[in-house]
């Protein structure tokens, strides 16, 4: 059985100010990240994934509710397991007139890590080239590689990355991935937020969908995709306007390719062609279509555009499972919490 490197249970935080509405912003949330994975991290805008890390960190303190990293109570002993984890929260801070390699070699001094790391990491990350150019010259992308290059330093067992492809262009997306994949096969577990969902789906092992303040979902990404029905299905057709028109009109939500249509929200795809049928538009293809973790996290956090959905949430799953909350654990299995 793997061991878990963070241990999240029950946590809450609620934050309060004289000129506003006091704010929940985690309700009893529960994660684990099991050795050796990247774990993906999700949830929309104002969800409670940073609260989570900053709390998990030490940087605000919970309400209540346990938290561990690498076996150490967080955040009271924390200080024991530092030089085990690297971790970057929100957007990186630099000195801008340093150059990269300085700020890194700074980083290194403090840290008691050999010189020699420096170029390794710069290297791991794609800027060796540009080590000597000043910070405040970098784009935002390049800024978030030297705030990895920095969380890499010490070699450390866990890194905890907050959108680390935050400003990255697509060539800068793929060498993050790679990056990850690396650093998975060399043994490093990874905690890794994002809003890039593909992105998650190519990378993660298991994920943690957050909503709300409270866990939604978790699992293995295989399992958690094949628990959906996406409800999607590719048509093609021999007159394609007419098909969209007439499945418009019967109130399905229809999406137009050049060359097929998408029909969402359809629990049997018979449906279609019996009512193109009816309407003597002859479907030449039918293909349903297979979730994406994009569908999956819309459909469990109730942000999918249209029509507007509310939150969806399972407790038929899990006695007395908390709301919302579906675990599939660590090899898809429902077990408890």
């Amino acid at each position: 059985m793997t061991t878990a490197v963070i241990e999240i249970e029950n946590l809450r935080k609620t934050f309060r100010a004289w000129h506003r509405p006091e704010r929940v912003a985690l309700d009893g949330f529960d994660m684990r990240v099991e050795r050796g994975q990247v774990h993906g991290f999700l949830g929309p805008n104002g969800s409670g994934k940073t609260t989570t890390l900053r709390t998990l960190l030490g940087l605000v303190r919970p309400d209540g509710g346990r938290m561990s990293i690498l076996g150490a109570q967080a955040p009271r002993e924390l200080p024991a397991v530092a030089p085990r984890f690297g971790a970057i929260v929100e957007s990186p801070q630099f000195y801008g007139n340093f150059t990269g390699r300085r700020t890194l070699r700074l980083l290194a001094t403090a840290g008691g890590v050999p010189p020699g790391r420096v170029e390794e990491v710069l290297t791991q990350v794609g800027l060796r080239d540009r080590g000597d150019q000043r910070v405040k010259a970098y784009s935002l992308g390049m800024k978030q590689r030297l705030a990895v290059a920095s969380a890499l330093l010490k070699k450390p067992e866990l890194l905890i990355l907050d959108e680390p492809a935050n400003g990255l262009d697509p060539a800068g997306i793929r060498e993050m991935r790679d990056l990850m994949r690396t650093l998975r096969e060399a043994g490093v577990t990874v905690l890794l937020s994002s809003h890039i969902l593909a992105e998650i789906e190519q990378i993660c092992d298991s994920v943690t969908i957050i909503s709300r303040g409270r866990r939604v979902l978790a699992g293995p990404v295989a399992q958690v995709l094949s628990r959906f029905d996406s409800g999607r299905f590719r048509v093609r057709a021999g007159d394609l306007a007419a098909a969209a028109a007439v499945l418009t009109e019967a109130g399905q939500r229809v999406e137009t390719q050049p060359d097929h249509l998408v029909v969402s929200g359809v629990a049997d795809g018979a449906l279609i062609a019996e009512t193109l049928g009816r309407r003597e538009v002859w479907v030449t293809e039918l293909t349903p279509l297979a979730p994406d973790l994009e569908s999956v996290f819309l459909t469990l956090t109730g942000t999918t555009p249209t029509p507007d959905r509310p939150l969806q949430v399972d407790d038929s799953v899990r006695p007395g499972a908390p709301p919302g909350s579906v675990d599939l654990g660590p090899t898809g299995s429902e077990v408890p919490a």
